[in-house]
């Protein structure tokens, strides 16, 4: 669950913390507040844009932060995928925005804003004008049929999404395999001619480095002699360094009695003296015997331009090139035995979409009897939320082709009035009745475990007397095995608060700020009686509020 939310520096807000409690909390306030900033500092901390007109200090940073109690071992298992280790059972998400970055953290350690998001989808969801538009968009109604099925599919929908990718590969193989059918005399022609020029060459792995230099040493052997007639030369002939030496230890050799280093420096000098006869001896011997082999540089010539013209036509390395070869002979191979290839891969298709179909219609089945179990608990949420009379379902298809989600197809349909069909809900339910139906989907989902914490702005959007009463006694009870934090105008939902906080504004040293404080139960009742009589709160508004209080207690003790 979502332990508590700090906020600095952000919009209206200087600095605030939030502690939240299990159960049902309630954020209201007048209008302009700043309710939006507290679901807005969360959006941030799940890594959504951050922009530094969020600022409201541009010399400080903004900073915020969320802390997540973790108890279940599913969820930390899921955390664990994404390499998040809850520490002490918790986990830490926070932003820090500047003018000119944002840096993100899980844990203390810096994530990309979309780790942050993958995070934020396993600890909460938050709901708001733009889930609600979702159900138009009849692509979401498999999403949420899947989702509520999740137990029950496993990982049969990855399952089917690999058997797919092996089908499509297969088929795909064939359809060339078919295409090529016609003209595979031609084919083994060119795969003769290209293996037979690859394997004369009897190129060897490394040889062209070899080649390489030995060539460039060939190619400089006058220069390189040259250099070394050179430097012989200035080491062995008189007045060289060999004289030289030979002078210095002389000289040296007069004082060896004289002064103790003398003998420390006359053994160096011997050592390079040694040094420089074994270099001129060798070198001497290297000179000699070295010459150069117009034959052999024509040869190493010859034979690099033809292992460079097969890296032209066949790869950029002697170990591609022969890759290249075994594909050709493999290829060739295929062709020769065309009609038993052809044969063997049709058989593979055929096994693929036998595989693929049976997977598929194990997924169409438990999604068949899914929908009738989701359209029930469906049917029995919306009744509960003051949808009287009402028939839900969804309505599943089958493709005629497969994908890599199957082969079903479905929407959502609803009938409003008895005696008429039932017809897509994204044609006939209205901007109201969305956001209700939209709280009943999430709360049938959220029966089924997963997701700890869920968050409800504008849920009271278009809602007013017994539905505003039928919308707050379903978020007291999904409260009683979910957190829901809900940000609301509606005395009836506010009214069902286990735990309740106020927004609301004012003016320090000439400047807005917006400030959070957590009611005691007088103080609800006072909020309350704002919320049912706005500037005139007479004693039968505070009464009414009172009296509204006491029904939620009474409401959520017989639940």
């Amino acid at each position: 669950m979502l332990a508590s939310l700090h906020v600095k520096n952000l919009a209206l807000i200087d600095e605030e913390e939030i502690i939240f409690s299990k159960g049902l909390n309630i954020l209201s306030g007048e209008t302009g507040a700043g309710k939006s900033i507290i679901l807005g500092a969360l959006h941030l901390s799940l890594g959504d844009k951050a922009s530094k007109d969020f600022l409201r200090d541009s010399d400080s940073e903004a900073f915020v932060e969320a802390v997540y109690l973790i108890n279940d071992e599913k969820t930390k298992e899921a955390l664990r995928a994404l390499d998040v280790e809850p520490y002490d059972d918790e986990v830490i998400m926070s932003r820090k925005i500047t003018e000119s970055r944002s840096v993100g953290k899980i844990n203390g350690e810096q994530v990309p804003a979309s780790k942050l998001k993958e995070v934020g989808d396993i600890l909460l969801d938050i709901y708001g004008q733009k889930e609600h538009q979702s159900l138009l968009n009849t692509r979401n109604h498999m999403d949420m049929l899947d989702e509520f099925a999740k137990d029950s599919i496993g990982n049969l929908k990855e399952q089917v999404a690999e058997s797919y990718k092996r089908y499509r590969e297969l088929v795909k193989e064939l359809d060339e395999a078919k295409a090529s059918d016609v003209s595979k005399e031609r084919e083994i022609v060119l795969l003769d001619h290209e293996i037979n020029e690859i394997e004369a060459a009897n190129l060897k792995p490394g040889e062209d480095d070899e080649l390489e230099e030995e060539y460039k040493r060939l190619s400089n052997f006058s220069k390189t002699m040259e250099s070394f007639g050179r430097a012989h030369e200035v080491m062995s002939s008189d007045g060289g360094a060999s004289d030289a030496i030979s002078t210095a230890i002389s000289e040296i050799r007069h004082i060896e009695g004289i002064d103790e280093r003398a003998s420390e420096f006359l053994a160096m000098l011997n050592d390079a003296d040694s040094i420089i006869s074994d270099f001129n001896r060798e070198l001497s011997s290297y000179m000699s015997d070295a010459s150069f082999d117009a034959g052999r540089f024509n040869e190493v010539e010859i034979r690099l331009n033809e292992i460079n013209r097969l890296k032209d036509k066949y790869g950029p390395t002697i170990d591609l090139i022969l890759e290249e070869l075994a594909k050709r002979q493999e290829k060739k191979t295929k062709f020769e035995s065309f009609d038993q290839y052809l044969a063997e891969l049709k058989t593979k298709v055929d096994g693929a979409t036998k595989e693929l179909q049976d997977l598929s219609d194990k997924l169409s089945d438990i999604r068949k009897s899914a929908s009738k179990e989701l359209s029930k608990k469906m049917q029995a949420a919306m009744s509960d939320l003051n949808f009287l009379n009402t028939e839900f379902d969804m309505e599943l298809t089958r493709l005629d082709y497969f994908t890599e989600n199957g082969v079903d197809d479905g929407q959502f349909v609803i009938c409003t009035n008895p005696g008429e069909p039932l017809r897509p809900l994204k044609d006939i339910a209205s901007g109201g009745e969305m956001s209700r139906i939209m709280l009943a989907i999430k709360t049938v989902l959220a029966s089924g475990g997963g997701i700890d914490t869920l968050i409800f702005d504008e849920i009271d959007a278009g809602i007013s007397g017994r539905t505003a009463q039928a919308v707050s006694e379903k978020l007291s009870t999904v409260a009683a095995a979910h957190q829901v934090i809900c940000i609301t105008h509606l005395p009836q939902i506010a009214a069902m608060a286990d735990t309740h906080f106020l927004i609301e504004k004012s003016v320090e040293n000439g400047h807005t700020i917006s400030g959070i404080k957590k009611l005691m139960d007088n103080e609800t009742v006072s909020e309350l009686a704002r919320m049912l009589g706005g500037s005139a709160i007479t004693d039968a508004v505070v009464t009414n509020a009172q009296e509204m209080k006491d029904m939620a207690k009474k409401f959520k003790s017989q639940a």
